[in-house]
């Protein structure tokens, strides 16, 4: 079976100068956890991924010992927790304030619509992603093929 024939046409695309905020926004209302960014003429420029995204919030843990805590820590332990969540806080207004096109993963693994949906199973395995942009000869992508739509090609055979 070819790629054209398994792939998915109607794909959620975003531009580079969309917000992560409404990207991430998107993608959890679509229940999705990627998808294509693309250039004005349509042509693929990147993909913006869950992963990308959840990259920008640094993890922040208070540092206490919680076996014999010193007196100085149990004092401390207010001021370093209001400490640690005004952090939190600033990571996520610093990541809704960003654009897509800053933390989109560059490096593409494409294919074109007239592959073997085995040929695109095996870039899939190969580069450990979970979706495939398909794009013509121009570099314009006309669709999307996912692990998902693969395993539905070989039920359908």
């Amino acid at each position: 079976m070819k790629i054209q024939d398994a792939m998915e046409k109607e794909v959620i695309k975003f531009q580079v100068d969309d917000r992560i905020v409404d990207v991430a926004k998107s993608l959890r209302e679509n229940k999705i956890s990627g998808a294509p960014v693309v250039s004005k003429d349509g042509k693929l420029v990147g993909i913006i991924s869950e992963g990308d995204i959840m990259r920008l919030l640094e993890v922040h843990s208070p540092h206490i010992n919680l076996i014999l805590p010193a007196p100085l820590d149990l004092i401390e332990l207010p001021v370093r927790m209001k400490y640690e969540l005004d952090e939190i806080a600033e990571d996520m207004n610093k990541a809704a304030s960003l654009l897509i096109g800053e933390i989109m993963t560059k490096k593409l693994v494409t294919i074109s619509p007239d592959k073997d949906i085995a040929d695109a199973a095996q870039l899939m395995d190969t580069h450990n992603i979970k979706r495939l942009p398909v794009v013509d000869d121009n570099g314009k992508m006309v669709g999307i093929v996912t692990r998902g739509d693969i395993i539905g090609a070989m039920v359908r055979g």
